[in-house]
């Protein structure tokens, strides 16, 4: 009989700190089911890095020096890299998490967290999920700056609005439809009249009309 082959999640962690680089991959190396690539101090170490190997995940510092993880996200895009972005930073302001999220990452997670969050957080963004740390999505959502006057094709229902309010809590699909009392394909419906309301395709870029647009409305 033949063990089980693991199907990997092949990382590439990108941050300017030599000693945060070896701290994460010492964390997450021993994880069976995670391969951690060689690690880039710059973007274009990661590109180099990107057009080299496979990579199924990008860990992304977003203050690089002089360089922006936003740069990265941008240049990435262009390319034609499919991997998916997972930001870690000490903070964001308003401005620019909306910005990481429009550019496609598929998650904020903030550097003081607890380390073995981390690796949970990878598995939910590898699953399609949007990962943002709680506290910091809460301040995101009572920031001071008013959301954009909502038109009438724009106003939720009661049912997409508490979808979209448990999907910004984190939750997959089975976790809102037990939270709700309804079945995981009538999420998926309500999720999929979402994407078609606000012209999305990604759960992320969700996220990031409801930080922009929907706030009045949650």
């Amino acid at each position: 009989m033949t063990a089980t082959t693991v199907d990997k999640t092949r990382i590439l962690l990108l941050d300017d700190h030599a000693l945060l680089r070896e701290g994460v991959v010492r964390l997450l190396e021993p994880e069976p089911d995670f391969e951690m690539l060689p690690p880039c101090g710059s973007i274009d170490e990661a590109l180099r890095a990107l057009a080299a190997h496979p990579v199924d995940l990008v860990l992304l510092d977003f203050d690089l020096g002089n360089e922006r993880g936003t740069e990265f996200l941008r240049r990435a895009r262009g390319l034609g890299y499919p991997c998916r972005v997972l930001v870690v930073t000490a903070g964001l302001s308003e401005t620019d998490a909306i910005q990481v999220l429009s550019e496609g990452a598929s998650g904020i997670f903030l550097k003081h967290s607890p380390p073995d969050l981390l690796a949970r957080s990878i598995r939910r963004v590898m699953e399609g999920e949007t990962y943002l740390d709680q506290h910091y999505l809460s301040a995101l959502l009572r920031a001071g700056r008013p959301a954009a006057r909502p038109d009438r094709s724009n106003r939720l229902t009661e049912r997409e609005r508490d979808v979209l309010r448990l999907l910004l809590e984190g939750l997959a699909n089975k976790e809102i439809g037990a939270q709700l009392g309804i079945s995981e394909s009538s999420v998926k419906s309500a999720l999929q009249q979402l994407f078609e309301k606000f012209c999305v395709r990604t759960r992320s870029q969700l996220v990031r009309i409801a930080l922009e647009r929907l706030r009045d409305q949650l």
